[in-house]
């Protein structure tokens, strides 16, 4: 018995640095895995922060333009009606003030034949023939103004000089014969054209641009001229000729829609400049200034469609605006 020996067991901390060197290295290596398996978790939280972000989209932006233009809209037909209420009772224009606002907004959707839309209706509201001339004239300047301002960067400064000398050079043809033919004649042949015309336009395929030079440029822009002292309608042959270039709807827009508005004073000073010496030039009628606001809310809703449509859309508006004129011409 005195030659047993009895061995207690290691205290850890005398342990061989052997076995105390295994150890550090399984907590490390578990320390690691820890780590790694939390990575992750972390991912997916970021991932779960990020969207539980709010997305920014367009659409609001888009409801605020629509309820803008709705509510301008409704603000301006209700200061029309508002309008209209009181000069009915005053003057009775009440319904000829109507018809400016549709004329208008019809023919802004492709930017010209307000002359002959309104005209239609006109002659048909109003007694006085000379008031009712006043009236389109005032009105289609206004238009044609607000149109111009708000496609300003879209006019082509490079081709519409040539329209213009051409057109410069065809009013006074036109004013000549209109003080030589036989009243309602002219209109009637040139509405009859038009509606040929455009309709072989609207039914016919598509086919190849043409490609023209500055010449004819000019003679499109002095039949507009023509057109413009016989009917007051000059914006005819210039569109169709722009149509056929194969030009998009805001370059077509840049070239005619400037062309009508230099046209108009234009016209109206050759016919001062070539009246009959014995005849009386009746004063402008403070009257007709009533009818602008129609006139430009019409304008500013024509504006707002003609932004939506394509170019196809475009070219089929213009072609059945035409046929319309035509008829306008025609009634």
């Amino acid at each position: 018995m005195d030659g047993l020996v009895t061995a207690a067991p290691l205290d850890p901390c005398e342990r061989s640095p052997l076995v105390r060197h295994e150890s550090r290295l399984t907590a490390v290596n578990t320390t690691e895995a820890s780590s790694t398996a939390a990575a992750p978790s972390e991912g997916v939280r970021d991932a779960e922060t990020a969207g539980s972000q709010p997305q920014f989209s367009a659409r609001p932006i888009q409801r605020f333009r629509l309820m803008s233009s709705i509510l301008v809209g409704g603000l301006g037909l209700g200061f029309l009606l508002a309008e209209g209420a009181v000069l009915q009772a005053v003057l009775g224009t009440a319904v000829p003030m109507l018809a400016v606002l549709l004329a208008s907004t019809v023919s802004s959707i492709a930017g010209f034949a307000f002359s002959a839309l309104c005209g239609a209706l006109l002659f048909h509201l109003m007694e006085n023939p000379v008031y009712t001339v006043q009236v389109m004239i005032v009105c289609s300047i206004a238009i044609q103004s607000l149109s111009v301002a708000a496609l300003w960067r879209s006019i082509d400064w490079r081709s519409l000089p040539v329209f213009l000398i051409g057109g410069v050079l065809g009013v006074p043809a036109g004013v000549y014969l209109l003080l030589q033919l036989p009243s309602g004649t002219y209109r009637h042949v040139i509405g009859g054209l038009l509606i040929v015309y455009a309709g072989y336009l609207l039914l016919r395929r598509p086919s190849q641009t043409l490609r023209s030079g500055p010449l004819s440029d000019a003679c499109a822009g002095f039949l507009g001229g023509l057109t413009g002292g016989l009917a007051g309608f000059p914006g005819a042959s210039v569109t169709i000729w722009c149509g056929l270039k194969g030009w998009d709807k805001a370059r077509q827009r840049g070239v005619y829609q400037p062309f009508i508005l230099g046209m108009q004073p234009i016209t109206l000073l050759v016919i001062y400049l070539m009246r009959p010496s014995s005849s009386t030039v009746t004063q402008l009628d403070w009257k007709t200034l009533t009818f602008v606001p129609a006139a430009l809310l019409g304008a500013w809703l024509g504006l707002r469609i003609f932004r939506r449509l394509t170019d196809r859309q475009f070219n089929v508006a213009v072609h059945v605006l035409l046929i319309l004129s035509g008829i306008g011409l025609v009634l």
